[in-house]
């Protein structure tokens, strides 16, 4: 099945694999909004994971310790984050962007000596006869088992914020963090372990970047994949299903130009190279508006700080 050259096929299977690492962390960081607070170190978080994962899997040659370490660094950044906010109450805009220039040099630096190596292989699950089925088989069941545990993280995340009680909490910590408190609910704690969450999730993704989609090291591999996820988490309203469809979307675009380059259609691709970083602003400037935040229905205590004694 082509058109104009490109086999759809291929392209919607490499879209899927594309999209992860951004999915990954546009997830966490829903779950981290949804608490109410605003993150915006997760690039560095990503980058962080990226090379943690990636050292570990190097060393023991094991993918999944990979990335079992990746998602620990990017919770341990995550948690020192909600330290600087949570109790020392520092801005959240500048401790976010603070975190990623500090992921950033410390990749950087955690990254020497690595460049050029070749991380263990993560293999596909092959589902049998399914992965031969025409069509849906090279789709939907020709994958790596972090891409389907990224769907199943969607899926959980959706049944956890609207079907359980906990959700239900810290949805009210996101709207109403002084109602929640006088409800007697520990506010801090909750946030904490709404970022340690996101945290994790952007460590995964850097890792899913460096030990499977790459596969390699590189200094600033994530070229800018958290701000990305960051755009998702507004362009789909702070809901789980619309956030598969956003980062779906940002990496067929960075899939497209790769095939239409390939195919030689005589397209600029500096143009489609562009598109996502161009709409990532146009949401981050959309968000930055009290009046478009309310109007994309973002949690009304999104960014803002919390006082106990209050």
């Amino acid at each position: 099945m082509t058109l104009g050259g490109i086999d759809i096929v291929v392209l919607i299977a490499s879209l899927m694999s594309a999209s992860t690492p951004i999915l990954l962390a546009a997830i966490g960081e829903l779950v981290a909004e949804r608490s109410g607070v605003l993150n915006l170190g997760v690039e560095g978080m990503m980058i962080v994971g990226a090379i943690c994962g990636f050292v570990v899997a190097v060393h023991s040659g094991s993918p999944v310790l990979g990335f079992f370490a990746a998602a620990a660094a990017g919770a341990a950044m995550a948690v020192l984050f909600a330290f600087l906010t949570q109790v020392l109450l520092s801005n959240q805009v500048a401790t976010g962007l603070a975190l990623t220039l500090f992921g950033l040099g410390l990749s950087a630096l955690m990254g020497q000596g690595y460049n050029g190596l070749k991380p263990p292989s993560t293999p596909d699950i092959r589902f049998g006869p399914l992965a031969d089925i025409p069509v849906i088989g090279p789709i939907l069941f020709s994958h790596d088992w972090v891409l389907y545990l990224s769907l199943l993280i969607v899926l959980g995340t959706w049944v956890f914020l609207t079907h359980s009680r906990a959700g239900l909490v810290l949805r009210a910590v996101g709207e109403n963090h002084d109602a929640a408190h006088a409800l007697g609910y520990r506010v801090r704690l909750i946030r904490t372990a709404a970022l340690a969450w996101g945290g994790a999730c952007a460590g995964l993704g850097g890792a899913y970047l460096s030990l499977v989609r790459v596969p390699q090291w590189a200094e600033g591999m994530t070229a800018g994949a958290g701000w990305i996820a960051l755009a998702i988490v507004v362009f789909a309203s702070w809901r789980p299903w619309r956030v598969l469809l956003g980062a779906y979307i940002f990496g067929g675009v960075t899939v497209l130009q790769l095939r239409l380059q390939a195919a030689g259609i005589a397209i600029p691709v500096q143009i489609l190279s562009t598109a996502p970083y161009l709409i990532t602003i146009l949401v981050l400037v959309v968000m930055s508006a009290r009046r478009g935040r309310a109007a994309l229905g973002a949690p009304a205590a999104l960014g803002r700080v919390f006082h106990a004694s209050n």
